[in-house]
């Protein structure tokens, strides 16, 4: 499944969108709901900049289908800006059990 993704146009610091190869399932989900969520939203964008060891660097891309360091930057900027539901619950359930739960010795 093709996504788009946000991409900076250099020349005129507007978002411009375009088809990229498929990525697996997990990254397009990650996408599709920050795009949702209004995170991928507007014209107006910010450089980033950062350096990197780059056996990371090709560890994300490959796991991730990312071919350009944007599309891994976005990605990853758009996992950082949602917090996985699951650890929220572990976190908030985390020493408790339900009060029929009986342990075992």
């Amino acid at each position: 499944m093709a996504i788009a993704s946000a991409l900076v146009n250099a020349t005129n610091r507007k978002t411009v969108h375009r088809e990229v190869k498929a990525v697996p399932t997990n990254a397009s989900v990650v996408l599709d709901e920050a795009r949702r969520a209004g995170l991928l939203d507007g014209e107006r964008t910010e450089h980033v900049s950062f350096r990197a060891p780059k056996a990371l660097l090709d560890a994300a891309k490959r796991e991730s289908g990312a071919t350009k360091l944007t599309e891994l930057g976005i990605l990853a900027l758009a996992m950082l800006a949602q917090p996985d539901p699951v650890a929220k619950f572990l976190r908030e359930t985390s020493g408790k059990l339900g009060p029929d739960h009986q342990l075992e010795y």
